[in-house]
């Protein structure tokens, strides 16, 4: 296979992350429409991502947070975001570049979009030791609830498959 000085996988990302963008541009001024809401997995690890230690300790390599009903100052440029959110009840600034997205999804509509860090936003390499990871349960959180009380995700019966990845050519027409 040819090499692709062009990068169209790299231009395939960007424009990908310029969708979470516009969507949490309209969010902040907006808010939320009927029964968004989101789940944004991100790479704690990654250059520009300013979270408060304690998260990053206890998230050394990726966390989602979960943007519904308790979140505020939510504001997005050209190249991250910020937003406050509870953690133990308490209020916590995060700033996420878009280059260090690693997934977004909308349950209310089956949305979802998966990222691919590049060279220079990939991870550093860890010890072999598992961290745990904050993930995304499809349960709708109350209002009184922040992403420290969400419940665990429920595991698919046996036989049952979720998750599963489509391409667009199926959709194509021919």
């Amino acid at each position: 296979m040819a090499k692709d000085f062009m990068n169209y996988s790299g231009m395939v990302q960007d424009a990908l992350r310029g969708v979470v963008r516009q969507a949490l541009t309209r969010i902040a001024t907006q808010g939320l429409p009927g029964n968004h809401h989101l789940y944004l997995s991100f790479r704690t690890n990654a250059p520009g991502v300013d979270i408060p230690e304690h998260l990053r300790e206890r998230y050394p390599d990726e966390m989602t947070i979960v943007l519904q009903h308790q979140y505020w100052g939510l504001k997005a440029s050209e190249s991250e975001f910020e937003v406050q959110l509870n953690f133990n009840k308490l209020p916590e600034r995060l700033v996420v570049p878009y280059t260090a997205m690693s997934g977004f999804f909308d349950p209310s509509v089956q949305f979802g979009l998966q990222f691919q860090p590049t060279g220079e936003e990939a991870p550093a390499v860890r010890p072999a030791t598992p961290a745990p990871t904050e993930t995304a349960s499809l349960s709708t959180l109350h209002r009184d609830e922040s992403v420290e009380d969400r419940p665990e995700p429920e595991t698919p019966p046996p036989g049952e498959k979720r998750g599963e990845v489509l391409t667009l050519d199926a959709f194509r027409k021919k």
